[in-house]
């Protein structure tokens, strides 16, 4: 889901930037219930989380796909870069116990991979809300390898960017008005109040313990008529048509990741608040907006086809990451346990018959 508001006292309208049209109708009532409401975009240009997504029929002849998608990295020099291992993958030592998912150059090249996505999913757009054409300072939480942060940057020359994250994966070489810092967004922050224009977070599903509080240092920390915007995707695989049963492998993992996140902690399904907990915080003219997120190529819109081809490499190639520590710990899977039940979830990644999609 993508979520947008701004503090009071802002001389302009609030207006929404349209998302990519797509072919949507009616969801199928038994694969139980999606986010909460959404506010409405005008009908020709939204996409109606009540709408079907049209399924590519011809597409369904063809049931191999998905490439490994690579990256160049350039890790920051740090003690810290060198992380813990466990189960084959490197997570962060900066307040290890506070995320779930790895930081290594598999998951680098994942993240920047679900970047490509989501913008292609937004229509090509880095943010939806309607900012300042010159904004001075800008925040984005949570920023992984940086690359959000570093395109916002050469977009906005004149604004200074800052990326924060628990771990130090950005590269080297960015842009001089962009800088990152290894920070944890649920500790009380440093800067002084009122000092952003635009704060940008996203993809925090399982690493936020406290949201209000976080959105409240969001509210706290931006500027009087400046915006905070969120994309979150809802963990909830769903489908329109009935194709997803749910002895499937593939909606159990779904359903276990839910479980495993309410243990460790961090409740994968806090997103749904997120419209009220700003409200609550004190922010105005607060939009959500529901888009589908198809899993695999299967739908007949071009631009779902190829989001859903992204997500599709997403899930086979990043799935054991997102699972192996919250399984593991959680739910006291044997490593080759959780192993065995990935390969049928990616089995049903693939096939084409399964017509899932997220929420964001």
């Amino acid at each position: 889901m993508a979520s947008q508001a701004h503090t009071a006292d802002d001389p302009t309208d609030s207006t929404v930037i349209p998302a990519p049209e797509s072919s949507l109708s009616e969801p199928h009532p038994a694969e139980g219930p999606g986010p909460g409401p959404t506010s409405q975009l005008e009908p020709s240009t939204e996409s109606d989380p009540n709408q079907t997504i049209e399924v590519d029929r011809l597409s369904d002849l063809d049931s191999a796909y998905g490439e490994s998608i690579h990256s160049d990295l350039t890790s920051l020099a740090s003690s810290i870069t060198r992380g813990v291992w466990e189960h084959g993958r490197r997570y962060h030592s900066y307040g290890r116990s506070q995320y779930a998912f790895p930081n290594d150059e598999a998951e680098a090249e994942r993240l920047d991979m679900q970047h490509a996505m989501q913008t292609h999913l937004l229509g090509d757009r880095l943010f939806w809300a309607p900012i300042n054409p010159n904004p001075a300072r800008v925040l984005d939480l949570g920023t992984g390898t940086g690359i959000w942060a570093i395109e916002f940057a050469d977009m906005f020359p004149s604004a200074v960017v800052t990326g924060t994250d628990l771990s130090p994966i950005q590269p080297q070489w960015v842009p001089p008005n962009c800088s990152f810092e290894i920070d944890d967004a649920e500790a009380e922050w440093t800067w002084d109040e009122g000092t952003f224009d635009y704060i940008h977070n996203r993809n925090f599903v399982c690493a936020i313990r406290d949201w209000p509080k976080l959105i409240r240092q969001c509210y706290q920390f931006v500027k009087p008529g400046g915006w905070v915007e969120w994309h979150e995707k809802h963990p909830y695989l769903l489908s329109d048509d009935g194709s997803l049963s749910k002895d499937s492998a593939l909606f159990q993992w779904g359903a276990k990741f839910f479980e495993a996140s309410v243990h460790f902690g961090k409740d994968a399904r806090s997103p749904q608040n997120l419209k009220r907990w700003m409200e609550e915080a004190g922010f105005v003219d607060v939009e959500e907006h529901i888009l589908k997120l198809p899993v695999g190529p299967w739908a007949k819109d071009q631009r779902l086809k190829e989001v859903g081809l992204f997500e599709s490499v997403n899930m086979t190639e990043g799935i054991q990451g997102l699972t192996i520590m919250l399984f593991t710990r959680c739910l006291q899977w044997t490593p080759a346990e959780v192993e065995s039940f990935l390969l049928d979830v990616r089995k049903d990644v693939k096939n084409r018959a399964i017509h899932s999609y997220y929420h964001l």
